[in-house]
C-alpha cells in the first residue's frame, strides 16, 4: 500500500520546539551575581571574625570562629548614642518635609497665580546652591540663634536643603492627577481641605514615598552640617561616628565594617518597604 506524505504522523503529536536557552545571558547573570555578592560577603564575613583571624586569613577566607564581639564593641564605644542622634535628625527632617512640601506642591499645582509661581521658582533656585557655598553664613546664623552643638541646628538646614528637590518631585506627581477628578470633587461640594486629604494625598502616595526616602537618605548620610555645626560627643551622628571609628580602630577592619553594617540597616529597610512607590515616583507616573 502506498503511503501518503503524512504517513506515520498522528494528529496532535507534532512537537513544538521551545525557546532555546540563552547560555550567554546565563553567564552574564552569573558574573553580575558574583560582582554583587563578593563585596557583600567580604563586608558581612569580616564583621563576624576576630581581628587576628581577619589579618591571618585575608578578606576572602571563611571565618574560623564566628563572633559578635565587633558589634558589641561598637555599642560600647558610643555607637548607640550616634545611632539615636541620627534617628532623631532623620525622623525630624522627614516630618518637616511631609508637613511643608505636600501643601506647597498642592498650591503650586492648583493655584497658577504669579505669587505662587515666584515661590516655586524661589524653591527651584535652591537646587543651584550647594551646601558648601553657604556653610560659613549657616554657621554664623546657627551660632547667633544659640543652636550650635544642638541637633536642632543640624535638623533645620538639612530639611531646608531637602525642600527644593522634594517640592519638584511632588509637584510633578500631583500634576498627573486629572482635572476631571478635581471637577468631580467640586461638583460634590468638597472643600479644599477635603480635596487635599481625600483626593490629592491618596493619589500622590508614590511621590510621598519618594520624598520620604530622599529626605531620609539626605539626613541619614549627612556629614557636612553635623561636622561644622556640632562639637560634643552627645550630639554626634553616625557619619561622624564612623569617621571616629576609623581613626580609633586604625587597621581594625572587622570593627569598622560592623559599624558600617549597623548604619546601613535602617536605610535598607526603608528602601525595601518603599521601593515600588519610589520607582513609580521617580518615573513620574504619579499615583495612578
Amino acid at each position: 500500500m502506498r503511503r501518503g506524505p503524512m504517513a506515520g504522523h498522528h494528529p496532535g503529536t507534532r512537537q513544538q520546539s521551545g525557546p532555546r536557552p540563552n547560555y550567554l545571558a546565563g553567564v552574564g547573570v552569573l558574573l553580575w551575581l558574583c560582582l554583587v555578592a563578593l563585596p557583600l560577603y567580604v563586608m558581612l564575613g569580616a564583621t563576624v571574625r576576630t581581628r587576628p583571624d581577619y589579618s591571618a586569613g585575608g578578606p576572602l577566607s571563611f571565618p574560623e570562629n564566628v563572633t559578635l564581639s565587633n558589634y558589641t564593641q561598637d555599642f560600647s564605644n558610643g555607637f548607640g548614642r550616634y545611632f539615636l542622634n541620627t534617628m532623631v535628625v532623620t525622623t525630624s527632617v522627614v516630618v518637616i518635609v511631609l508637613l511643608l512640601v505636600p501643601p506647597l506642591a498642592f498650591s503650586i499645582v492648583r493655584n497658577r497665580g504669579r505669587a505662587t509661581g515666584r515661590v516655586f521658582r524661589l524653591f527651584l533656585l535652591g537646587l543651584a546652591i550647594p551646601a558648601q557655598a553657604v556653610i560659613v553664613p549657616m554657621f554664623y546664623v546657627i551660632s547667633t540663634a544659640g543652636l550650635y552643638d544642638n541637633l536642632i541646628g543640624v535638623i533645620l538646614p538639612t530639611a531646608a536643603f531637602c525642600l527644593p528637590v522634594c517640592a519638584l518631585i511632588l509637584t510633578g506627581t500631583m500634576r498627573d492627577i486629572t482635572d476631571e477628578l478635581f471637577e468631580a470633587m467640586a461638583i460634590d461640594g468638597a472643600t479644599t481641605r477635603r480635596v487635599f486629604f481625600q483626593l490629592v494625598v491618596p493619589l500622590s502616595r508614590s511621590g510621598l514615598a519618594t520624598i520620604v526616602v530622599f529626605s531620609a537618605l539626605q539626613a541619614w548620610n549627612g556629614f557636612l552640617f553635623p561636622l561644622v555645626l556640632t562639637q560634643s560627643e552627645e550630639t554626634k551622628v553616625l557619619t561622624l561616628g564612623l569617621y571616629n571609628f576609623q581613626t580609633q580602630y586604625g587597621i581594625n577592619i572587622p570593627g569598622l565594617l560592623a559599624a558600617v553594617v549597623l548604619s546601613t540597616l535602617p536605610v535598607l529597610l526603608v528602601y525595601l518597604f518603599a521601593r515600588r512607590a519610589l520607582v513609580q515616583g521617580l518615573m513620574g507616573v504619579g499615583g495612578k
